[in-house]
């Protein structure tokens, strides 16, 4: 993201606003090197001493969330006492794969530290919590409100646990040989990975239900439209299942309005899922939280902080209401995986939570974002992306050879080259699509696509962390250069 210093007004008063805490890179490259070497030597001690350890944990169930506080800092923690943390308080729950003593299940014999076993869990339901109080999400949300969080790979894995889970719950009413009258819905803005989803599930492809969207409502689902298609469904005997609202649609940003959406399924006993996997990170912020009101009526909600959160690949963040519901879905317990913590009820066996079995230690590097910059530095970071995306914005508007297609919500702007008069809608598509080309074969600049109403537009999505204005601002210029010449050649 680079220095959050500007000339940008709106900008440094996004920043200056903030007081509870400061700015920094996340990213910088002489901090990126020294704790670079000490991981690396923290690992290469790890393996030098894991036969020292215990092979499998010692701890009783329950220890860390004892040790750990049950909110995350709100600024930053230097490294080293992370790592030390690590030490004194992670790896005592740790069951070393790695160590030379293990002869358990199957070898996961591997070349990183042997971040795996019990103590992910418990970590992961401590490092949910405290997402979910940063989002405020409401407390049925939370594990002490009797719902929990999960960290799946993606949204993909998301929405297929919580579409089984729901189909499950529903079949159990109705009979298993009634899947054929199970409808799922979304809109025609909604990622395609619920209908990948549905597919697996076994919903019939006929039953899936991509409701139409409109202009004049910004691309978000009405409420109107929704009970419409539902009450076409029910008057021909069919049952309505799963409801996918989106916050930050993938071609625009759009926002589907949760609580009117909310209000429709329940009517019809539908599980609602929130999707959130572009924007729900942003929610942390108190001026963008309001997108996600009407979330406590809700089954499910999900974010991916591998998007827009400062976390590697894969990391996505989905909360639950009713995890028996998903117990009950995605559960097996064969004599080979039965142990005393699972059985003990004490942690949470994440096996059931999930597709597969395996999964990684994902909690750990999430916990370490968290902890490293601290609730205000997220803040910033995100509230610089939005501030250099409104920038970029209102750098388009000053160009009356472009427009804004669709109004910016969060860091992305959609916009477009006017065609010349008279030209038609083809024309200006064409004209676009040479637009993104040419100054993506630059090399200067890379920015994708989407088609919304008919329209193509150029999705120019602020969120890298190492971009600063001055990068917005050279690739404004590179795309201005491109568009004249393009015009030119074009009259």
């Amino acid at each position: 993201m680079g220095s959050l210093q500007t000339e940008n007004p709106e900008f440094a008063a996004a920043v200056a606003t903030n007081t509870d805490g400061f700015a920094t890179n996340p990213l910088d490259h002489e901090e990126f090197r020294r704790q670079g070497h000490m991981v690396v030597d923290y690992i290469a001690d790890y393996y030098r001493d894991v036969h020292k350890y215990p092979v499998r944990s010692q701890v009783e169930p329950g220890y860390l969330r004892r040790r750990l506080p049950d909110a995350a800092p709100n600024g930053p923690e230097p490294i080293e006492a992370i790592l030390g943390d690590i030490t004194h308080d992670i790896l005592p729950g740790i069951t070393h794969w790695q160590s030379p003593n293990y002869y358990a299940y199957f070898p996961s014999s591997g070349s990183t530290a042997g971040f795996l076993g019990r103590c992910s869990a418990p970590l992961e339901t401590i490092v949910m919590d405290w997402l979910a109080k940063m989002l405020r999400l409401p407390e049925a949300f939370l594990f002490s409100g009797g719902g929990g969080g999960v960290l799946q790979g993606t949204t993909c894995e998301g929405l297929l646990c919580t579409l089984t889970a729901a189909r499950d719950r529903v079949l159990k009413k109705i009979g298993r040989e009634h899947i054929g009258k199970l409808v799922v819905y979304g809109s025609d803005q909604t990622h395609c990975a619920l209908q990948k989803a549905a597919q697996i599930a076994g919903i019939h492809p006929e039953n899936f239900r991509a409701v139409g969207t409109t202009r004049k409502d910004a691309f978000a689902l009405n409420p109107a439209s929704l009970r419409a298609a539902v009450a076409a469904d029910v008057a021909r005997g069919l049952v309505p299942l799963f409801l996918c609202a989106t916050v930050g649609t993938t071609s625009s940003t759009a926002v589907d309005p949760v609580a009117g959406l909310c209000e429709v399924a329940k009517e019809n006993n539908m599980w609602v899922h929130v999707d959130a996997a572009y924007a729900g990170g942003a929610c942390i912020l108190p001026e963008v939280r309001h997108v996600i009101d009407g979330v406590e009526n809700a089954d499910s909600f999900s974010f991916n902080a591998h998007k827009w959160f400062f976390t590697n690949l894969d990391c996505c963040c989905m909360w639950v209401k009713d995890p028996a519901a998903l117990v009950a879905a995605l559960s097996t317990n064969p004599e080979y995986l039965r142990n005393k913590a699972t059985e003990s009820k004490q942690v949470v066996d994440y096996k059931d939570w999930q597709i597969a079995l395996s999964r990684r230690f994902r909690a750990l590097k999430l916990w370490m974002v968290l902890r490293s910059y601290g609730v205000s530095n997220l803040r910033n970071f995100l509230r610089s992306h939005v501030a250099m995306a409104k920038h970029f914005e209102s750098l388009v508007t000053a160009d009356e050879r472009f427009e804004v297609v669709v109004p910016r919500t969060f860091a992305m702007v959609c916009f477009r080259l006017l065609p010349p008069a008279q030209a038609g809608r083809e024309t200006a598509n064409e004209l676009n699509r040479r637009l993104l080309e040419a100054v993506n074969s630059s090399g200067k600049a890379y920015m994708t696509h989407a088609v919304v109403d008919g329209v193509y537009m150029i999705r120019f999505a602020v969120g890298a962390t190492l971009t600063a204005e001055h990068h917005v601002v050279e690739s404004w210029r590179v795309i201005q250069e491109h568009a004249s010449e393009i015009l030119a050649a074009w009259s």
